[in-house]
């Protein structure tokens, strides 16, 4: 049986820019310390947003070098573009999965139609770590929309698992990785029991985005927290209280410094100066005016 290592309540929320109500999960400087490679989770919503014919709600041009960011949407629409020349829109069920590695800038909106109706936004951007060899590496963008995903039925009418990244019992993500790593919504029915299979050496977080469950018939774990279990070679059984979504993370540590500033993500602070420097030089390209 895995041991418990943490349970960590939701902190307050934060505005990133206008359009993203944030509440930050982990960072590489807290929890994300434990669930290496992923070192950032910022939960968006859920909120409710008014109509509105203004300019579209969001975070302006800006810069990340060093690691990738995954965007989820659960309700609502996000656009995205980038100095790639890439971009798009995505809907409840799709996922952006941006590579900034050597050096990306980009924008994040709410999309022309949700600002035109309005209605619910509820989103997560997770943030995941690159290995130093692969900092240097081109740029690159992953649309994955929510058919292309693979949606697996668990057993005994347990609900379903989409594995937007890794492998779940032989069926493979959707997304490319560097490094070996598990991203897995669940969608679980009220109760309902299902076991999973975890990788030895790897530390596992579930993010708690609705409803409640019981892990392991000893600890609850509620709307809106984090539970982190060690690396030991355990499995871990899952028990809905009632009808939930949960996020499973889960990946190979990577045993390198992290050294953190904004929007950049090092191994070192002579790699930090040398990113704000490029950037203020302008080597993160442009983002096309005609997007």
């Amino acid at each position: 049986m895995k041991k418990i290592i943490g349970i960590y309540k939701s902190p307050r929320s934060h505005w990133v820019g206008d359009g993203f109500p944030v509440r930050s999960m982990f960072t590489y400087s807290n929890h994300g310390k434990y669930l290496n490679p992923f070192i950032l989770l910022d939960r968006a919503g859920p909120f409710d947003f008014p109509s509105s014919s203004a300019e579209n709600r969001g975070v302006g041009e800006h810069p990340h070098r060093g690691f990738e960011t995954v965007t989820i949407v659960y309700d609502g629409e996000v656009a995205h573009h980038d100095s790639t020349g890439k971009g798009g829109v995505i809907g409840p069920g799709d996922v952006q999965w941006m590579t900034a590695a050597s050096g990306i800038l980009h924008q994040e909106y709410q999309s022309d139609d949700f600002m035109k109706n309005g209605g619910t936004l509820d989103m997560v951007q997770l943030w995941v770590n690159l290995p130093a060899k692969d900092k240097s590496a081109d740029p690159g963008y992953q649309l994955l929309q929510s058919h292309g995903i693979p949606k697996i039925t668990l057993p005994n009418e347990a609900g379903t698992l989409r594995v937007i990244a890794g492998d779940y019992l032989g069926n493979k993500g959707a997304a490319r990785t560097f490094t070996s790593l598990d991203v897995w919504d669940l969608q679980l029915n009220k109760g309902k029991t299902v076991g999973l299979q975890t990788k030895p050496g790897r530390h596992v977080g579930l993010v708690m985005l609705r409803g409640s469950l019981f892990v392991d018939g000893r600890a609850s774990l509620n709307e809106g927290e984090l539970m982190i279990l060690d690396n030991s070679d355990s499995n871990i059984i899952l028990e809905a209280t009632e009808d939930t979504l949960v996020l499973f993370l889960s990946g190979e540590p990577i045993d390198e410094p992290v050294v953190g500033y904004g929007p950049f993500v090092m191994n070192s602070d002579q790699e930090i100066i040398e990113a704000v420097n490029d950037f203020n030089s302008g080597k993160f390209g442009r983002i096309p005016e005609d997007h």
